[in-house]
């Protein structure tokens, strides 16, 4: 588990740190519209970019079926379908671009000089697509390999690139929002380097052919669509609670939209970390499948499960002590960190809440029962989300950081009644 878990952590946690550069970057610049800015662009990458986590969801799933089952061609076909899909996307977004920022920026809002801001950095980022899908695949493939070290290498890659190169347009060259955009774009080509010079090696040890047949006829694609098409629904409707609460943020005012931002880079940490060791159970329910082993299943959940409570107390504890320390690292606008600091105890109770609905992501994907997913997330977003946000709309900014709680509860809460009363039994593993 912590072959897998542990350089998962790191490179997952490396992302929000990312966005926390980013964040700082900007916090530190005399205009808090380049702040806000960022932050709207952000959501909207975070939407469409995690709108397409179904590549890397779905091809861990699969590949580590075909790894447990010793099918090295089957392990080609899910990184070329992944691939290929993933280029299609990204040229479809590409080509689409216009629309898709206007109507972006139309719906989350913001003030004329905000929105200025969040349209330069939007129309340069928009270039990372092909990179940044390429690398889902990579990632959710090697994943399904039991290789954490190759994911961590990639992500590593990354996020330095982007750091640095975060300090030099900007703190060096003078660049603003459009510095923070190129960044993000040649970092992700750079990962994307690494990442396929390492399955080159890999295949060169696992003895295969690539079958074309899977790779260019559509009906071959049943399969992967089968499973992909359930995780996009369910990550768009995760993506649309991230992207509601962003919006709703610019509606209570500049000032609560900046603190927001701040305090989803805990958000931020908390899922990416926890999610190490999701992708753990990932590889190893996956493993324990195509091994036709219900004792390994078992033993995946129950041990990943314990330990992903550990790091979630694990969590909350250093944001109590040290949740004011990073607010003030991140800006130095009194305001904003006046308001982040105000709303910081729901970021304090969110990784106990968040925790069962991370765990059972990975033993779900490692299932492939996408659509038990789908179905729990959209009930979750529509049923329960909207509601209580609605309800609680007289609180202000406190009532939607709750509803988004309740939300992340009622996730874990449906996981968990479904893992016991209809994943389990549905196995049928000897």
């Amino acid at each position: 588990m912590w072959r897998i878990a542990a350089p998962m952590i790191l490179s997952n946690v490396s992302v929000p740190l990312l966005g926390m550069v980013d964040t700082g970057v900007t916090g530190h610049l005399e205009n808090s519209a380049y702040l806000g800015a960022v932050a709207i662009g952000a959501a909207i990458f975070t939407f469409i970019y995690m709108g397409m986590n179904f590549l890397r969801m779905g091809t861990t799933g699969i590949a580590a079926q075909s790894f447990g089952a010793n099918d090295n061609d089957g392990l080609r076909a899910s990184l070329g379908q992944a691939l290929i899909v993933g280029l299609l996307i990204a040229l479809a977004l590409i080509a689409l671009q216009i629309p898709i920022g206007e109507l972006a920026l139309a719906l989350l809002g913001g003030d004329a000089e905000t929105q200025k801001y969040a349209s330069e950095y939007f129309s340069i980022r928009i270039w990372s697509a092909p990179g940044t899908l390429a690398n889902y695949a990579l990632v959710g493939w090697f994943i399904g390999l039991q290789n954490a070290r190759i994911p961590f290498l990639i992500f590593l890659t990354i996020n330095l690139v982007n750091i640095a190169l975060d300090l030099f347009f900007v703190v060096v060259l003078g660049m603003k929002v459009d510095g923070v955009a190129l960044a993000s774009v040649i970092a992700e080509y750079s990962g994307f380097l690494v990442g396929a010079g390492f399955v080159i090696a890999t295949l060169k040890k696992r003895a295969g052919r690539w079958p074309l047949s899977r790779l260019t006829n559509y009906s071959a694609y049943r399969a992967f669509f089968s499973v992909n098409a359930n995780l996009f629904i369910r990550t768009m409707a995760l993506m649309f609670t991230l992207f509601f609460v962003t919006a709703q943020s610019a509606r209570l005012g500049s000032q609560v939209l900046a603190a927001n931002a701040v305090l989803l880079n805990f958000q931020y940490l908390t899922s990416f970390g926890l999610d190490g060791l999701a992708h753990a159970a990932e590889a190893m329910v996956g493993k324990a499948i195509g091994e036709k082993r219900r004792d390994a299943l078992l033993h995946a959940v129950r041990l990943t499960l314990k330990w992903s409570v550990i790091f979630a107390l694990g969590f909350t504890l250093v944001y109590i002590v040290a949740g004011s320390s990073i607010i003030r690292i991140l800006t130095d606008l009194p305001d904003i960190r006046e308001t982040a600091i105000r709303y910081l105890p729901w970021m304090i109770a969110s990784p106990l809440v968040s925790v069962w609905c991370f765990l059972y992501d990975g033993v779900y994907v490692g299932a492939t029962r996408a659509r038990d997913m789908r179905n729990i997330m959209v009930f979750s977003t529509l049923m329960v989300f909207l509601p209580a946000w609605y309800l609680l709309l007289p609180l202000g900014n406190d009532g939607l950081w709750f509803a988004f709680l309740i939300f992340m509860a009622s996730r874990g809460i449906g996981m968990h009644i479904g893992y016991r009363k209809k994943v389990l039994p549905s196995l049928d593993l000897n």
